[in-house]
């Protein structure tokens, strides 16, 4: 097993592999940073006793990507990088016949905008190769597909709308900071919205549209949640039969719209270079270097995090439309106690190693690219429970509406 990726989530997909030592055997973790590998590796064999290897390697880079996994005779290869790596990653994997799982779908680093399609065609070729691609396997995207899957298996016969909504009311204490990758999050955030309804995509101005919505826990309570273009709704939307209109929400608090807003109206979230005593660099990768380390957020960070799919549809069991809240709470102080990260990289490298262990026992070992909503979700949903990160469903009265 090789791991790539040594931030905040890298550091909890090794943690949890290193629990789960005996099935996953030689774990291996590279990076371009090798000290921040050391680091984890270091924290594991205080943690565990378990030992873990550490590489370093340049992603970007197929053939040394290769030939590192033909050296450590690797099976299954964990993509926790960046997402404008995945790629070549793929390419490294397809090179040295190796499975991969990532977590995130591909982004042109020179344009703000990501969608499956560079990846899903890659399908003949791991077909052709024998090999599994298993793409969003993080939480958002990744356990909300499965949510879905298993809705649509085990509680309704046709889903008609789903809203993922994403809500983190932890507090760091902070002026202003993401939870994780700075140049991820905003140009994520900083994007034109999108839904899909009815067989059209439509596009909003970013952060256009908001609503508030009580969550299931009175320490998150009501909260505001604005409508965002996210990855798992490309997906889901061509998948899920029957589906009329997919939305994805997240919270924000109005301190965290309020800075974003000054540093767009300033251009420091611009992705054009701009030369700086005889250097090209992107405002956004400067505010980047510039703002805390997401990392370095688990000791301060304290609340909890919720994120579910609201779905509705007709009961199986009544025929009747009913609309039901599947969801998962996650504590960011408990978080950092188990593994030394707080919930927002909890949430997101818990389901990567808990879809890697889905390949190692084959329930989705399975030739071609693969969304989570396209396998079988209820070993998955299983190991959620049993690796940290239970899942409850609830009953509500209707869907969302504005």
């Amino acid at each position: 097993m090789v791991i790539v990726g040594a931030g905040g989530v890298g550091n909890v997909v090794a943690q949890k592999c290193a629990q789960d030592a005996a099935n996953f055997g030689e774990i291996w973790l590279a990076s371009r940073t090798l000290a921040k590998c050391e680091q984890i590796a270091a924290d594991i064999k205080d943690d565990t006793g378990v030992e873990i290897k550490t590489a370093q390697i340049d992603a970007y880079n197929v053939a040394e990507t290769a030939a590192f996994l033909r050296k450590v005779n690797a099976t299954y290869l964990l993509n926790i990088a960046l997402p404008y790596q995945d790629l070549t990653l793929m390419d490294a994997c397809l090179e040295a016949g190796v499975h991969y799982l990532d977590t995130a779908n591909y982004e042109p680093l020179d344009n703000p905008h990501f969608e499956y399609k560079y990846q899903w065609e890659y399908q003949d070729r791991f077909k052709e190769a024998g090999l599994t691609a298993i793409l969003g396997s993080g939480f958002d995207p990744g356990v909300t597909n499965v949510f879905c899957a298993y809705a649509l298996k085990h509680i309704f016969s046709e889903i008609r709308t789903v809203d993922i909504i994403d809500a983190n009311a932890g507090d760091h204490g902070l002026p202003f900071a993401t939870n994780f990758n700075p140049e991820i999050n905003i140009r994520e955030i900083t994007a034109p919205g999108l839904y899909w309804e009815k067989g059209e995509w439509i596009k909003t101005k970013p952060l256009e549209i908001s609503t508030n919505y009580t969550f299931p826990h009175k320490e998150i309570g009501t909260k505001r949640i604005y409508l965002l273009h996210h990855e798992e709704m490309e997906s889901l939307a061509k998948n899920l039969p029957g589906l009329e209109r997919i939305r994805f929400w997240m919270t924000f608090s109005d301190n965290y719209i309020n800075h974003l807003t000054v540093l767009e109206n300033v251009g420091m979230t611009s992705i054009e270079p701009i030369e700086i005593g005889g250097e090209k660099i992107a405002p956004l990768q400067f505010l980047q270097k510039v703002l805390p380390d997401p990392a370095s957020l688990g000791p301060l960070t304290k609340g909890k995090t919720c994120i579910g799919c609201l779905i509705t549809g007709t009961s199986r069991e009544t025929g009747k439309e009913e609309s039901k809240f599947i969801y998962n709470i996650c504590d960011h102080q408990e978080c950092f106690a188990e593994v030394k990260s707080q919930a927002i990289s909890y949430t997101a490298g818990v389901p990567a190693m808990i879809g890697a262990r889905q390949l190692i026992s084959g329930a989705w070992l399975r030739p071609g690219v693969w969304n989570l909503e396209q396998l079988d979700p209820d070993p998955f949903m299983d190991d959620l429970n049993a690796w940290g990160l239970p899942w409850h469903i609830l009953e509500v009265d209707q869907e969302l509406s504005l």
